[in-house]
């Protein structure tokens, strides 16, 4: 009987230790994924962290290098509640030196579920250091990573900024996005089984930075001289571009109004953040008139001493075209129709040339597509107006009213004037820099022909002869030859918002030039909106004489003749 229940005994026992080797079997083996799995969840948290933006710069002429976009550390102080050993202590010792509520810490503290409470931000060296020597158990200090413009507005337009996601938003900072920013990595932080926060971090591949082929000095000067004329003349809107002709480099693009990117948040109309170099149309009025003569010179129309009868106005269907301020020449050369800017010599000269090779030198010039400039927003016009095939569309086309384009596509049409006849495709990025060591390939920017190297130098020597004896005179510069052409255009109605048909008495006023005409080391453009003056010699031409006169000494360029 004794044995028999002494077996039982064992019996059971031996069941017992089956059924826990069995369950712990099957917890440990079978479903050990699915346990850890849980575990992990329970303890681990993990996020997605990028690595640094890329910073971007501009150079000087000896390649000094200026930075104008970077990151910048801004501190934070944050507590770990299950960490916190003595609440009051704590809340006491933290408001005293971030100089907050003891309630507001205390009700942080208090959130026993959470790991992460931030208590202040941007934080001073001062606050930093003080909370470091207290020492508490569960309190830190973060870092929060921002953009920094530390030049301001300068060059805002090119720049651009990032958005609260750190998106780039116009400008390089949204064209190059994909190249400046961080490549994404996993961040795992972790509590312990008291509780305790701890974290294992990959850092990522920062962003590449990225070297402008803007000069800082001679944006620095377009800038002071933009603002001061707009100052001056009470401009609304304005531009000046300076380009190398013989590359496409653009050395400075300066618009106004401008904006800090720092705080670009502040900004309430956000037609300010377009860049109007690229993003905005308009008619370029005189400045289109070497464009007519070279297309119909380089055609074997017509030759610079090709004369003709001005009668100071002309009548095409129940249209009249006049001269400015109706003056009347008499009989011109083409010289002299570019040198007094002579409306009726511009709309022979498309005449002689035809309505259907006026369109094809146009689209040679790359004005009826974008200039694929490497910054963001670039439009264009298709000028469907023009091209529907009325005679008084091309007539007015002819002396640049009618037809759309934008600054940039002026710029590179005058570089193909000014470059023997080619046209290079404008670019801002001289380099980019990576960890990887790999040399920065730029695509192959294009370069087309607009003219003959011939006309290119027939129309020069015209263009000189504007600022020689011409309505350029204000350009001249002693001991340089001056190529250039103003241009005064009035502003549609349509173009100003205003819902009827014709023009406006505000204008556009503009100049043109390149220096030294025959071997040109840098192209300007000067455009300003409505300023106080009747025309673009009294605006525009000031303006380019003053900057130009500072890159040749910047440049040291060598004089072409002693005055």
């Amino acid at each position: 009987m004794q044995n028999w229940r002494l077996n039982l005994v064992f019996l059971l026992l031996f069941l017992l230790g089956a059924a826990t080797v069995g369950r712990l079997v099957f917890l440990q083996i079978i479903d050990h994924g699915f346990y850890k799995a849980m575990a992990q969840g329970q303890q681990n948290l993990s996020s997605f962290v990028k690595g640094d933006r890329g910073d971007i710069f501009v150079q000087d002429k000896d390649g000094n290098l200026y930075t104008i976009a970077t990151n910048y550390s801004i501190p934070f102080i944050f507590i770990s509640p299950p960490e916190i050993e003595n609440s009051d202590a704590t809340a006491a010792g933290i408001a005293e030196v971030l100089d907050i509520s003891e309630e507001f810490i205390v009700e942080r503290i208090g959130r026993s579920n959470s790991l992460f409470e931030v208590l202040k931000k941007n934080i001073s060296d001062k606050e930093q250091a003080e909370i470091e020597a207290l020492e508490l158990p569960g309190v830190y200090v973060g870092k929060e990573t921002t953009r920094l413009y530390p030049q301001k507005e300068f060059a805002s337009h090119v720049i651009g900024f990032t958005n609260q996601d750190d998106i780039g938003q116009y400008g390089i900072e949204e064209y190059y996005n994909d190249v400046l920013e961080g490549e994404e990595g996993l961040e795992i932080s972790a509590t312990s089984v008291g509780g305790y926060l701890f974290s294992d971090k990959k850092t990522p591949k920062a962003g590449a930075d990225v070297i402008l082929t803007l000069d800082y000095n001679i944006q620095v000067q377009a800038e002071k001289i933009l603002k001061d004329t707009a100052r001056a003349l009470k401009v609304k809107e304005g531009s000046i571009v300076v380009l190398d002709p013989n590359t496409g480099k653009i050395l400075a693009l300066a618009n106004i109004p401008a904006f800090n990117p720092n705080s670009y948040g502040s900004i309430k109309d956000l037609d300010i953040f377009q860049n109007a170099t690229l993003q905005k149309l308009f008619e370029p009025g005189s400045v289109f008139k070497p464009i007519t003569m070279a297309s119909a010179i380089d055609a074997g129309k017509l030759t610079p001493d090709t004369s003709y009868i001005d009668k100071g106005s002309l009548t095409i269907g129940i249209y009249t075209i006049k001269n400015y301020n109706e003056r009347i020449f008499g009989e011109s050369t083409m010289s002299e129709v570019l040198q007094f800017s002579i409306n009726t010599g511009a709309v022979f000269a498309e005449s002689e040339l035809g309505h259907s090779d006026f369109i094809k030198y146009i689209e040679q010039f790359g004005l009826f597509k974008p200039t694929n400039i490497d910054l963001t927003g670039e439009i264009y016009s298709q000028n469907k107006e023009l091209k529907k095939g009325y005679e008084i569309n091309y007539a007015t086309a002819s002396f640049g009213q009618g037809i759309e384009i934008t600054p940039i596509q002026l710029l590179r049409a005058f570089g193909g004037i000014a470059n023997n006849g080619l046209m290079h495709t404008p670019y801002i990025v001289e380099d980019v820099k990576d960890t990887t060591g790999i040399p920065f390939e730029r695509l192959e920017t294009q370069s087309t022909r607009a003219i003959s190297k011939r006309t290119s130098s027939q129309i020069t020597s015209m263009l000189v002869s504007v600022t020689e004896d011409g309505f350029g005179k204000a350009a001249r510069i002693p001991g340089y030859y001056v190529a250039g052409k103003t241009g005064t255009a009035q502003i549609s109605n349509s173009a100003l918002g205003i819902a009827k048909s014709g023009y406006s008495d505000e204008t556009v006023q503009s100049f043109v030039g390149y220096i030294p005409a025959f071997n040109p080391k840098f192209l300007v453009l000067v455009k300003l909106h409505n300023p106080q003056t009747k025309t673009a010699e009294y605006s525009a031409v000031p303006a380019f004489k003053e900057l130009a006169s500072y890159i040749i000494d910047y440049y040291q360029i060598p004089p072409d003749y002693t005055p």
